[in-house]
């Protein structure tokens, strides 16, 4: 990820090599659910719900202030990533009519490519390549907060 002053200039998929890099891709558990069942999914013998939905930082090093017993530190990954699209969500409910509920058919119907998310189309997990829309690397990617809003206004959450 990199900024200037509050704009995302650039955001890269992450991976540092073995062990430090982002996860995605088809899960050998779940289903497909209907809301994915228009997107181009990776070829597999087995296919399976696509991962990830969104993406945010997951670079320990660019990622998140926080503190912790007294200590500033900087974190990242599904640790960090999961608490601030939850903690959007609820910024969110605030700011509409009724709540969100379930994202995920909005962000794969009505939401795509609405500029709700940071489109991140660079960069690779070591299994799979990011590229525009969704993919197996950053999902939709990252979060961007006031057209998200924008997006849920205009079209409504789901009654």
């Amino acid at each position: 990820l990199v900024a200037s002053g509050q704009a995302i200039s650039s955001e890269v998929v992450w991976n540092e090599g073995p062990n430090s890099a982002t996860g995605g891709g088809l899960s050998a558990h779940f289903a497909v659910p209907a809301y994915q069942h228009n997107l181009q999914l990776p070829t597999a013998t087995q296919p399976g719900r696509g991962l990830p939905d969104v993406a945010g930082d997951a670079d320990p090093n660019t990622g998140y202030q926080v503190r912790v017993d007294g200590q500033n530190m900087v974190i990242g990954g599904t640790s960090a990533v999961a608490p601030l699209w939850a903690g959007l969500l609820a910024l969110l409910n605030q700011k509409l009519p009724q709540p969100v509920g379930f994202l995920n058919p909005l962000l794969y119907g009505p939401l795509a490519g609405k500029g709700a998310t940071h489109d991140i189309v660079s960069g690779t997990n070591g299994a799979f390549t990011a590229g525009p829309g969704w993919d197996a690397c950053t999902g939709w990617g990252s979060p961007q907060g006031t057209a998200l809003l924008a997006a849920l206004q205009a079209g409504g959450p789901p009654a």
